[in-house]
């Protein structure tokens, strides 16, 4: 029988970061994975659908190439190719964690894994007997799966989710995408942009609705203006496959309607993968399918821990990476500094791009703080206009009495990397004077974080 310090039960990006940290510590760690290594993220969600987006890029550029003087007649694409290529990042990528887990000289044990007693796991496999395992510690990072409606369930050919929508053998012309959310919009964009008549329906007043409000009515209107239908406050009442299409019952402000696609998406959120892991028969407590746990990923049953999606919201492959390297550190005994979920980026990838991190407007209204707000649209910058990207701005949000920065948001063509400058001045307190007098780079687009700070105390410079 097998045994280690650690055993982590799931290969995905908080899996295999748990089992990488803790073959650091000089821990003996063991991995479960019963399909691919990188699970969703890697797989099926973060990567694959960037390689997409940044083809609906390059084709967009294309259709611009005159205003550029480059002649680009006739060009033309290939689905079955974009898909090819993607599948191809995917699997280069998983490969490249399996070298990982050689290189830290960490078991990955194939297989599905079962709570048994505290501290030991049945591992089964299709065509192999049983196996036991024993470990101090067992860390459960089972992911997450996207949901469907009541009463409905994906048949993989007329109602997809993301994993389907990123596989299909050819380009839908019409589809109908069921929830906003970085997801939802994101396959909206995609496939906008390749010429599918896509309409978006989303039971909220917003398309992205926990982003502020202001950056999410200009994304709207972007979307809008490239062909995107969308329908806010829509609520979905049913669906029914047909022979070639599938029909969506709808409830709008306008009154009750029917849409028609070829394949209708599935983006309402996801559930975590609770169930068949042996939580029941062991007493660790589970609720609205996620696990429950403590600041350090501790389960009510003593050597139990669970670590990302499966814990619940936010459901973010780099939230997952930072609770594993957080969980193995406190069984270590480091003592690590508790997670700042109030710092965490989240992103949407479409173009525009959204990214945002912090309190939003409406709640730092909410909790009742005198505010400190600075707008920089993108226009005026000199890199922007030479780039041909000035769509956007940047929206930062100060506390009015102490200068400390408490969200951030940005709309533009390349937010999610800008991102990680504004993570970085909210987790260090910067406060909104600190940050306009450091001097940024000309010409960059990261000077809209500069002015952006300026304009907040009256004293931006180029608008």
């Amino acid at each position: 029988m097998k045994n280690f310090d650690v055993l982590i039960v799931g290969g995905g990006v908080g899996g295999y970061t748990a089992a990488i940290r803790a073959a650091q510590l000089g821990m003996s760690t063991g991995l479960v994975e019963r399909d691919r290594l990188g699970g969703v993220c890697l797989n099926w969600g973060c990567i694959p659908t960037k390689a997409l987006l940044r083809n609906a890029e390059i084709l967009q550029l294309f259709k611009h190439a005159d205003e550029w003087g480059i002649t680009a007649d006739n060009f033309k694409y290939d689905f079955t190719k974009m898909i090819k290529r993607s599948r191809g990042i995917a699997e280069r990528i998983s490969k490249g964690v399996e070298y990982l887990m050689k290189k830290n000289k960490i078991d990955v044990i194939r297989g599905n894994a079962r709570l048994i007693a505290p501290g030991t796991v049945e591992i089964s496999a299709e065509g192999k007997e049983k196996e036991m395992v024993k470990a101090k510690h067992v860390v459960l990072s089972t992911g997450a799966r996207p949901r469907t409606l009541p009463g409905t369930s994906f048949d993989k050919q007329r109602i997809l989710s993301s994993t389907e929508a990123m596989t299909m053998g050819r380009q839908p012309r019409t589809m109908v995408v069921i929830g906003g959310g970085a997801i939802g919009v994101e396959f909206a964009y995609f496939y906008n942009a390749l010429g599918t008549r896509v309409t978006l329906v989303e039971m909220m007043s917003s398309i992205l609705p926990i982003e502020d409000r202001e950056l999410t009515k200009m994304l709207d209107s972007s979307l809008r203006k490239q062909g995107i239908e969308i329908l806010t406050e829509t609520r979905v009442d049913g669906m029914k496959i047909g022979p070639s299409d599938v029909m969506v019952s709808i409830t709008s402000p306008e009154g009750k309607k029917e849409l028609h696609g070829e394949v209708a998406l599935m983006a309402i959120g996801v559930q975590g993968n609770v169930e068949n892991i042996g939580l029941e028969e062991l007493g660790v407590e589970a609720e609205k399918w996620q696990i429950k746990v403590d600041k350090d990923c501790r389960t009510n049953v003593p050597g139990i821990y669970a670590v990302g999606d499966v814990i619940g919201p936010p459901w973010l492959a780099h939230v997952a990476s930072a609770e594993g390297i957080h969980c193995i550190e406190a069984i270590a005994g480091k003592n690590p500094e508790p997670i700042d979920y109030s710092s965490i980026p989240g992103c949407t990838y479409c173009q525009p791009q959204l990214a945002s991190v912090g309190l939003t407007e409406e709640k730092a209204k909410e909790q009742g703080r005198e505010l400190k707000i600075g707008r920089f649209p993108f226009r005026p910058l000199g890199k922007a206009v030479a780039i041909g990207e000035t769509e956007g701005m940047v929206k930062l949000i100060f506390d009015a009495k102490y200068g400390e920065l408490l969200g951030a948001h940005i709309l533009g063509s390349d937010a999610t990397e800008m991102i990680g400058e504004l993570v970085v001045a909210k987790r260090l307190e910067t406060t909104g004077p600190q940050l306009y007098h450091a001097i940024h780079a000309h010409p960059t687009l990261g000077e809209a974080i500069m002015e952006a700070a300026a304009a907040a105390y009256g004293e931006a410079i180029n608008i």
